[in-house]
């Protein structure tokens, strides 16, 4: 019998690993008339805004914003810090990676590469052979994901931090934070990383638009030997601004301010370490999930080694085209959507239908999980992919433990 998309009445649930959920309050803070931007409450919160952001980061460092995704916050960060020319080193491990590196080429850094490939972390004693072989200082940052939103991987960025210092090698670190702030434990300062990129669509909760580039003193001295830095991408005056314009060099992404002034106090409320907490359940009842399925049957996680795998977000194998078709019909008939398997093959290759993603960051619950999860369940059977039975066992039973 055909299926029929009863189930996808109601409200549909966006599962793919970012934009993430937003919650009510977000979207409330954001549904009012355009304010003055000139004086007045809007710039009156925006200066509770900056410290809460760092509180986020785990930083006393700078902040600037932008109006742009995260792709901006790689050219942002270079532009202050790197000139045409010179080298920066990029440990890679999936599409990310790889696109911080082709931003890098792009405004004439030579960017250096090395591949991880889709099925492993950062290997820092890798990084540590190049980096002791780079004897007159010519690499100048190291460019580094923290979560990996195409492969799921998680790196150790404290590693990297630690490899450098026992080299005395002066190279900046700059770490990738867009799917891993407010999802996964991450401290800029105590790490030692000096340029941290994040945006406002996944753990933070806000609609994509806006993003932030916390840097510490070690990279506010590097733009100062900069030849030049355009005006737009400077971030000398947003993180020091003398008007309130300064912050964005120009308008200010007003409606997105009012969103993130919701999502902070949200995240403050809950508290951090919570927020962290509630991701590393979460995740764990996805995998066990995704291991009960791959039990009998050929679905897998592309990160095997738990530690190595992000909390906000989860890349699965199930062969295609099984996995366009679960997207498909989840999609259809449940309104529950999943992520594409971004970067696990080029969209031209068969590959790539054997691959999707589950976010599982920001605005999510225990219900919201159980939710996705049964609709997974419920589309494997009604494809008849071969799949092990007890998921949803095994998922609730970690959410019971806590």
């Amino acid at each position: 019998m055909p299926q029929h998309p009863l189930a996808a009445f109601g409200r549909d649930y966006l599962a793919i690993p970012g934009p993430s959920v937003m919650p009510d309050a977000v979207l409330r803070a954001m549904h009012r008339s355009a304010p003055n931007i000139y004086h007045g409450a809007l710039i009156e919160m925006v200066e509770g805004i900056v410290p809460d952001l760092r509180r986020v980061a785990r930083t006393k460092g700078h902040v600037a914003m932008y109006i742009g995704n995260g792709h901006a916050t790689w050219e942002a960060c270079l532009s202050n810090t790197v000139m045409a020319g010179e080298k920066v080193l990029v440990p890679a491990t999936g599409r990310f990676g790889l696109g911080w590196a082709d931003v890098a080429t792009g405004l004439g850094i030579d960017a250096e590469v090395i591949d991880f490939g889709k099925s492993s972390a950062i290997d820092p004693m890798r990084v540590a052979e190049r980096l002791s072989a780079d004897k007159s200082h010519e690499i100048k940052a190291v460019l580094a994901v923290h979560v990996d939103t195409s492969t799921s991987f998680k790196n150790d960025i404290a590693a990297l931090r630690a490899v450098l210092d026992d080299l005395d090698h002066p190279a900046l670190l700059m770490a990738d934070c867009m799917a891993s702030l407010g999802c996964d434990p991450f401290e800029m300062d105590a790490w030692g990383v000096d340029v941290v990129i994040a945006g406002s669509q996944k753990g933070m909760m806000v609609p994509p638009g806006m993003c932030f580039v916390f840097f510490s003193d070690k990279a506010a001295e590097a733009r100062t030997r900069m030849d030049r830095v355009s005006r737009y991408w400077d971030w000398t005056p947003r993180a020091n601004p003398t008007a309130f314009f300064e912050y964005w060099n120009g308008t200010a992404p007003t409606h997105h301010l009012y969103g993130l002034r919701a999502a902070l106090d949200m995240i403050h409320d809950e508290g951090i370490e919570n927020v962290w907490r509630r991701h590393h359940l979460l995740a764990r009842a996805v995998w066990a999930a995704v291991e009960a399925w791959g039990s009998n049957g050929p679905m897998k996680m592309n990160v095997s080694d738990p530690v190595q795998r992000g909390h906000s977000v989860t890349a699965i194998g199930i062969g295609a085209p099984h996995a366009t078709a679960l997207r498909d019909w989840t999609e259809q008939n449940l309104g529950l959507t999943l992520g594409i398997g971004l970067g696990m093959a080029e969209t031209s290759d068969p590959a790539w239908h054997g691959y999707f993603r589950l976010g599982h960051m920001g605005h999510v619950s225990g219900h919201m999980v159980m939710g996705m999860l049964g609709g997974i369940d419920a589309g494997l059977k009604a494809l008849d992919l071969p799949h092990g039975s007890g998921a949803l066992e095994a998922a609730s039973g970690v959410i019971a433990g806590g």
